[in-house]
Order: structure tokens, then C-alpha cells, then sequence
């Protein structure tokens, strides 16, 4: 949605669509790694300016972007692209200089087995804490989602929307700190060097670290080393609370 207001005119208009779809044998052959079953379909569709042939081979393609300096990670689509192929799911893109695009997102579509799931969770759940820790991420929805999971657990949670803010917040609070948890992308400070910086005010501070696209993709282009603490968006309540159990215990 953020990609299709960014690439729409004042007088343009974006629609979306949900359906209940069966993709057939022949589509799946059509379609590189698609396989033949019940999905559930999102479109988003934009009448804005569309993209060249050479711009949609590269989309979904780590920190490429083509908006400009300052206004974008690269990571958006690509954030997209590994959480719908994570679950199985595939994406389809249709777009036309000057004709706007469509984006069209696959998942499987679940069955009755996942009910059993919570059970499972529940009786795996990690012991509660009762340390204090960091969180820095940009995404309101994830930051406020990860604080009460967090709070939930025991845990007493300092929480902000920017490297720079975590810092403020860090260097008012008198208490211990024991986890920073960032995201790795951020507008201002990336974790990395969020995490120098805590580091240098806390030593001793543990981190983890948690991004949209997956660990090797990060390490691949040299953002984080490889070994360090990671979980991948987007996680369950039971992912992140034993995530962060095991850090602090390591």
C-alpha cells in the first residue's frame, strides 16, 4: 500500500481485493514454483505510474529501490517477497509504464490442523522474566505488538521508534539494562550501530536483532556478522518470547 501511494498522482486511486481462489495443475505449470491448491488471493492495484520491464526484474531484489535518497530501504517488496515465500505463497505482478500495477499475493490457504497449534505453544512456554530491556522499531504496528508480548512475559520494556529516541530514552533511565531487541533497518541508526552505541553506554548489554527479510540476506550484504542473535519478522508470541529467554540465558 505504501509503495502504491508513493507511485500515484493526486488524482489516483488505489482498490484492493480478497478472494478464495484454487489455482489448477496449468497455472502451476505456468508458474515457477507454485503448487496446485486452495490459496487466498490479495490484490493491490494502483492506477499510478507503473514500472518498466527492467524496474520489475528488480523489486523484490534486497535494498533496491527507486525512490529517492533517504525515503526508502530497498527492503519493503523485498520484505513482502520473503514473508510470502516463507508461508508457501507466491506473488504475481502485472504493470505498464503509464497503466499502473497490480500486485497479487497467494497464501495457502490454512486447515483444520492449525487449531492444534495453541495447544502446543502453551505447554512449550518459556519461564517469565523479569529483566529490563530496549526495543527500537520504526513500525508502530510490530513496536507495540512486540511491547505487549514482551510485558506480558514479565519482562519491563523501554521502548522507542528510532535509534536516536531508544538512545534518549536510555540515557534518562537509571535502571539495569539487560536486552536490546532492534530492528535492523531503521530511518535514522541501523541496529548494528544502535547497538554499538547502547553497548558503549550499557557494557554487557546483550541484542537481538529482528528484520522483515531473513538472516542470511542480511549477513549476505554485510548489514550484520554472521552468529548473531536473530529472529525474523513476522514472529508468533510464542518466537519471540522464547527468543528472547534463550539470549538472556546464553
Amino acid at each position: 500500500m505504501v509503495n502504491a501511494q508513493d507511485a500515484m498522482p493526486a488524482d489516483g486511486r488505489i482498490s484492493m481485493e480478497t478472494d478464495m481462489v484454487e489455482l489448477d495443475a496449468t497455472y502451476a505449470a505456468e508458474h515457477h514454483g507454485v503448487r496446485p491448491g486452495s490459496y487466498v488471493m490479495l490484490a493491490v492495484s494502483d492506477t499510478g505510474h507503473g514500472m518498466d520491464a527492467q524496474t520489475r526484474e528488480r523489486i523484490f531484489d534486497p535494498f533496491f529501490t527507486t525512490k529517492e535518497k533517504g525515503k526508502g530501504t530497498g527492503l519493503g517488496l523485498a520484505t513482502v517477497y520473503g514473508i510470502v515465500k516463507q508461508h508457501d505463497g507466491h506473488i504475481w505482478v502485472y504493470s505498464e509504464r503509464g497503466k499502473g500495477t497490480t500486485f497479487k499475493l497467494f497464501l495457502p490457504a490454512a486447515n483444520d490442523a492449525v487449531a492444534d497449534e495453541g495447544a502446543e505453544s502453551r505447554a512449550a512456554r518459556p519461564s517469565r522474566g523479569t529483566e529490563t530491556l530496549l526495543l527500537a522499531e520504526d513500525s508502530d504496528l510490530v513496536r507495540d505488538l512486540a511491547v505487549q508480548i514482551l510485558k506480558r512475559e514479565g519482562y519491563t520494556v523501554l521502548s522507542g521508534a528510532s535509534g536516536h529516541e531508544c538512545l534518549t530514552l536510555l540515557d534518562n533511565h537509571r535502571g539495569r539494562l539487560d536486552l536490546l531487541v532492534t530492528d535492523v533497518i531503521m530511518p535514522d541508526l541501523n541496529g548494528k550501530v544502535l547497538f554499538q552505541q547502547v553497548a558503549a553506554r550499557r557494557p554487557g548489554v546483550r541484542v537481538l536483532y529482528i528484520s522483515g527479510y531473513t538472516e542470511d540476506v542480511i549477513v549476505h550484504h554485510g548489514v550484520l556478522e554472521e552468529g548473531i542473535s536473530f529472529i525474523q519478522k513476522p514472529f508468533t508470541v510464542q518466537g519471540l518470547a522464547t527468543k528472547v529467554r534463550e539470549v538472556l540465558d546464553s
